[in-house]
């Protein structure tokens, strides 16, 4: 399984009938749109559920994985890839699946990978996840106001609230500001 619809036909090009190559489409769990989704209380503990419009794809996956012999997660090869991968173990009730990585798709790449499959990097997972809190206890309350006082829509994340904190300095030293004559 891997995480989009054309790199799912190229691997199975490479990989021939022995194998079903499916995509996830990218992330199937997130943090709740209508709430905070953290539990502040029990150390910033995510709140995960299935994104709208993903439990087919759930759905089949799960179906795939059940009739298959093994089942391998081939995300993309950074920290969001890890989460992705983690996410569909989580979602598949896969219990300690293979992860394959490789930064390019051509036959012998993928050949290598396949030779040498490893767990999940829960490192790399728990750094995706925590961007993700953050992201989430910054923004959750930071985005409102934005909506209110500039422009529905915009969200403010943990990069956005920087931004918005130097322009609000700056904002306070202009109207603080007295003129003096020299």
């Amino acid at each position: 399984m891997c995480s989009s619809d054309l790199k799912a036909r190229t691997l199975s090009r490479f990989l021939g009938s022995d194998y079903t190559v499916l995509a996830s489409m990218g992330h199937v769990r997130d943090l709740p749109k209508s709430k905070i989704g953290v539990d502040l209380d029990s150390g910033f503990t995510p709140q995960y559920e299935v994104i709208k419009g993903k439990e087919k794809q759930i759905r089949d996956l799960k179906t795939a994985a059940k009739k298959a012999q093994a089942t391998l997660l081939a995300a993309d090869p950074d920290r969001e890839g890890e989460a992705i991968a983690w996410h569909l173990a989580q979602a598949l009730g896969l219990r300690d699946p293979d992860r394959i990585v490789f930064h390019e798709i051509t036959k012998p790449a993928v050949d290598a990978a396949l030779a040498t499959p490893r767990k999940i990097d829960r490192s790399l997972v728990a750094a995706q996840e925590a961007r993700r809190v953050i992201d989430r206890l910054v923004g959750y309350r930071l985005s409102p106001l934005l909506w209110r006082k500039v422009r529905a829509g915009l969200s403010a994340g943990r990069v956005q609230s920087v931004a918005v904190r130097l322009v609000v300095d700056r904002e306070a030293e202009i109207e603080a500001f007295v003129p003096v004559e020299s």
